[in-house]
């Protein structure tokens, strides 16, 4: 894999001479007993800079050769998970004696960087055949009827831990002092359960969950937040439900009680949070509640409210506005999870 010998100069010079003489590459190739390709890089060279000797350059030469990085280029493709330390071994098996800092130069050059694999809902073929469907059914709808969707979900909001993720300008050293650092506990310190639901119009109800919740307690959820949410968001006649299909959400009793109150639901693909607008929504509160730095539960479910008020209507009309970009999306990667 190292660096082959360059061909001489009255070698390159002859290979000029011949052209002039009117051959072509190939003849030049058959006569010389070099590759067509070669003989192509010097002509190419030649017409360009009007020589056949290498130009100076800076710097020191690369120590992988090309093939050496597109033998790595096909490794990382084929497996993404490919370490560090089999790419040295890999280049090394070849000829070439590498270090980590140069394999990761290269790969950096290649547009590649190292990053940590995100985490995203578990995805089988039924579930992006139905994510795509979705995806191909809304996409041309009217912007209107998006207008009529109330969109709603759960979310968790934890007291310690990964939504009081921040970040601190800091030296080298001093990622210990207590200016820098975010305070944690054994084993969390609690956390509470939101319902929540938004529409164009701006944010609807917030309700704290303070028991584990099933099919009877989603449906006393909905009777005190629902309707309410609706009326105060002045949504009118042919409003559209969305849920997802959290089991509590698909009971007996959910469907019925959602049947007797004459509420027509948005059919929903599984395993689909990058659909949900309110996830974005989801976002901006915990963010906003980290700030703000909650002594305890009780503060902590004040914040939320607080804040989940504050979210501007601006805001939601924009998440539904543009949401075709996330139908978009989902069809450009063929069903797959995307961004929020």
């Amino acid at each position: 894999m190292g660096k082959t010998k360059g061909l001489s100069k009255d070698t390159r010079d002859k290979i000029v001479d011949l052209l002039k003489a009117g051959k072509g590459y190939g003849a030049i190739a058959k006569q010389l007993g070099e590759k067509r390709t070669t003989i192509g890089a010097i002509v190419e060279k030649w017409k360009r800079l009007m020589m056949t000797v290498n130009v100076p350059r800076t710097g020191a030469p690369r120590k992988i050769s090309p093939r050496g990085v597109s033998l790595m280029l096909r490794m990382v493709k084929n497996q993404p998970r490919t370490t560090r330390e089999e790419l040295v071994n890999a280049v090394k098996r070849a000829g070439t004696i590498v270090s980590k800092a140069t394999i990761s130069n290269t790969l950096r050059c290649h547009g590649l960087k190292s990053c940590i694999a995100r985490k995203v809902p578990l995805l089988k073929s039924a579930h992006v055949q139905a994510r795509l469907k979705f995806a191909r059914d809304h996409l041309d709808g009217p912007e209107e009827s998006r207008e009529k969707v109330l969109w709603s979900d759960e979310t968790k909001v934890e007291f310690f831990g990964l939504n009081s993720i921040c970040r601190v300008w800091r030296k080298k050293h001093d990622e210990y002092h207590p200016n820098n650092n975010i305070p944690t506990v054994k084993h969390g310190s609690g956390s509470i359960m939101l319902w929540g639901c938004f529409s164009a119009q701006g944010t609807g109800r917030l309700h704290c969950i303070k028991e584990r919740m099933n099919g009877a307690m989603y449906c006393d959820i909905l009777g005190k937040n629902l309707l309410p949410s609706v009326r105060a968001l002045k949504m009118g006649c042919g409003w559209v439900f969305q849920h997802d299909n959290d089991p509590k959400h698909t009971a007996r009793k959910t469907k019925e009680w959602l049947c007797k109150k004459h509420i027509k639901v948005l059919e929903w693909p599984s395993q689909s949070p990058d659909l949900n607008p309110i996830e974005n929504l989801w976002r901006e509160l915990k963010l906003h509640v980290a700030q703000r730095q909650p002594r305890n539960l009780t503060d902590l479910e004040k914040i939320c409210m607080e804040e989940w008020a504050k979210i501007p209507p601006a805001m939601c009309a924009n998440l539904v506005k543009n949401y075709r970009n996330h139908l978009t999306s989902v069809i450009v990667s063929k069903g797959f999870c995307t961004t929020y």
